[in-house]
């Protein structure tokens, strides 16, 4: 594999501590034990990076070829006598046949680059585990979290970030030098003690999406048991009318704009919470209870699941004249009106309304879409904060104003209808109203001159019943000292 762009490191060369330093010299030999994939890519990074490589392994001629000619493949102990500085890139399972290089390991850096199966699989971590069979040694863990895809095509193409952790900082700073020469960064996470917390983090799916997900998943099930209760069920109960065929599309099409309206206020509504919190206690110092400290934090992932909910719904829209129920319907009605010989069926209020109702639509999700991709790394770190802070607290505002309103134009005067609420249960619009109007409520109250002030000045650091000291001149000319709260 040519080196390419791969041979010249993406980054600067800083050190952990993020003080200037020498990176290592093109020509350092780095070892590396084992043959599988992972140790084949990080040979082929390493020696596009400038390193020269020399791999370990129990049968050296089987292997060469599966590796870059510029390194060396050799027997395991005349691979370590070559270098200080050692990847370890076999299964923990295979730790002890290692024990064989004992004395010739002493002394050296191993850099420890495995993962397990599960989470807390082990009591000790592999790199913790890796140290006692070799206490001689200095075990460094680091590069697990790094795929050996990444490894391959170039930091450009993967994560960058290289988490590093070891009980000696020199260990440490040599092996951030390595990651840095290979243009990726690395993230000093302390002692030793951290592998655990390392290892458990390739083996993690979404963790910051599961409670989002489960919330979605939530909402959908109980609005899509609502509308089908409605659509469905009501018609074939009291009219006898087999509309089960709105089941894939009609009923899932009704139910996706509720999740994403529903959603996009719950973005907004852990904020009102805590700017409420803070109002009545008169400080931000007080530590907001962990249910909406949780809240605060997904708040990206509940926005981008709204998004895409937002997104089903136009396309499912788009499609429902696809549909050949909806043609027959169509052709019943043209039947049915001219058997009636009715010659025009214009009806002005309904034309203005379907019009209204989609060009505010389209607003609201060309408004959501830009939330969405300057939530993206690439183009927050673009932004400063108070562009960010624009886009996604304003504008997303406003994207929650301009989707109510898309709402209230569907239900027009559909909700003053009696023959809208089947088995005496309302529209289902009328039901996400609830959360997104409380939340527009209270910014509007937040926006008032007296209140704005007021939190205002506690987020820049007052407190309700604070304490200031003063100075006061006596009636002798000296001053004498007092107290007085601050919310005087």
């Amino acid at each position: 594999m040519s080196g390419g762009d791969m041979a010249k490191p993406l980054l600067g060369h800083r050190s952990v501590e993020g003080e200037q330093r020498v990176a290592p010299a093109a020509g350092r030999t780095i070892g590396v034990l084992g043959s599988g994939d992972f140790a084949r890519s990080l040979a082929i990074r390493l020696v596009c990076s400038g390193f020269r490589v020399v791999v370990g392994s129990r049968n050296p001629k089987r292997k060469a070829g599966l590796f870059p000619s510029a390194a060396e493949v050799t027997f395991q102990a005349e691979a370590v006598k070559k270098t200080d500085v050692i990847f370890v890139a076999v299964f923990r399972e295979h730790y002890s046949t290692l024990c064989d290089l004992a004395d010739v390991l002493a002394g050296k850096i191993l850099v420890d680059v495995s993962n397990n199966t599960e989470i807390n699989h082990h009591k000790e971590s592999n790199a913790e585990y890796l140290a006692s069979l070799f206490p001689a040694c200095t075990v460094v863990k680091g590069f697990n979290v790094i795929s050996a895809w990444t490894l391959q095509s170039g930091a450009r193409d993967g994560n960058k970030q290289v988490l590093i952790c070891s009980n000696n900082q020199e260990a440490k700073r040599i092996v951030a030098e390595i990651a840095q020469v290979m243009g990726f960064t690395p993230v000093d996470m302390g002692c030793m003690s951290s592998a655990c917390e390392i290892e458990n983090i390739p083996l993690r799916l979404l963790p910051a999406w599961k409670i989002p997900i489960f919330l979605a998943l939530g909402l959908f099930l109980c609005f899509f048991t609502y509308n089908l209760v409605r659509q469905v069920i009501h018609p074939y109960i009291r009219e006898q009318k087999n509309k089960f065929y709105k089941i894939p599309i009609e009923v899932v099409n009704t139910t996706l704009p509720c999740v994403a309206y529903v959603m996009l206020s719950l973005v907004y509504l852990p904020g009102v919470l805590a700017a409420s919190s803070q109002l009545y206690y008169g400080t931000k110092y007080r530590r907001f209870p962990d249910w909406l400290d949780q809240w605060l934090q997904h708040r990206k992932q509940i926005g981008l699941l709204s998004f895409f909910c937002a997104a089903l719904h136009a396309v499912y829209s788009l499609c429902l004249p696809m549909r050949r129920s909806h043609r027959y319907l169509l052709i019943e009605t043209a039947v049915k009106q001219a058997v009636e010989k009715k010659m025009n069926i214009w009806v002005e209020e309904e034309v203005w309304r379907m019009e209204i109702y989609i060009s505010v639509g389209i607003i609201a999700l060309g408004l959501l879409s830009l939330l969405a991709i300057t939530s993206l790394p690439s183009i927050a770190n673009s932004l400063n904060w108070r562009e960010f802070s624009f886009v996604q607290s304003t504008l997303g505002f406003i994207a929650l104003v301009i989707s109510t309103l898309h709402t209230l134009t569907y239900g027009w005067s559909r909700a003053f209808d009696e023959n809208q609420y089947k088995f005496y249960l309302p529209p289902t619009y009328t039901l996400t109203l609830l959360v997104p109007c409380t939340v527009i409520l209270a910014k509007v109250v937040f926006s008032l001159p007296c209140v704005h002030q007021r939190l205002l000045r506690i987020r820049r650091g007052w407190e309700k019943g604070r304490y200031v000291k003063f100075v006061l001149p006596s009636a002798t000319g000296e001053y004498s000292s007092g107290e007085t709260s601050s919310n005087v």
